[in-house]
């Protein structure tokens, strides 16, 4: 009887550790993508300028090549579903959206010149199920 009573008991702290475990793995999992949304996030409002967008592509292209991200045979980043970061412009005065990759090939000083001191804002965001930003769109709002 005292064997089955130690067994029960056994089992029940294994299983009590591996939640315990499980439930910190799981914290440190979102607190890792509370640090890493804080980079992007910050850059979800209305009152930007070009020189901000520049700066978050920038921090974009940064995050894919650290993580080893992929490109397709356009040069455009491939989801990965976990680390990439994609970042979309949308000009309001031929009503196109142009994908970071396509303005880093354009150059960013190019970028600068041209939209330096135009008005933009972060009209979408969206996020892996990881938790961790997945896609900014940004639309220029005055010229």
């Amino acid at each position: 009887m005292k064997k089955s009573i130690l067994s029960i008991i056994s089992i029940f702290i294994i299983v009590l550790c591996i939640v315990f475990v499980n439930f910190k793995v799981a914290e440190q999992k979102r607190l890792e993508a509370k640090k890493f949304n804080s980079v992007y996030e910050e850059y979800n409002k209305d009152n930007l300028n070009g020189l901000d967008i520049t700066t978050v592509i920038n921090k974009a292209i940064n995050n894919n090549e650290k993580y080893g991200i992929d490109k397709d045979v356009d040069k455009m980043y491939i989801n990965d579903n976990e680390y990439c970061v994609k970042i979309y412009i949308k000009m309001i005065i031929n009503n196109k959206i142009y994908s970071m990759e396509r303005i880093n090939e354009v150059g960013m000083d190019s970028f600068i010149e041209n939209f330096g001191i135009v008005g933009f804002k972060c009209t979408d965001i969206k996020y892996h199920e990881n938790g961790r930003v997945s896609e900014m769109t940004f639309e220029a709002t005055e010229y």
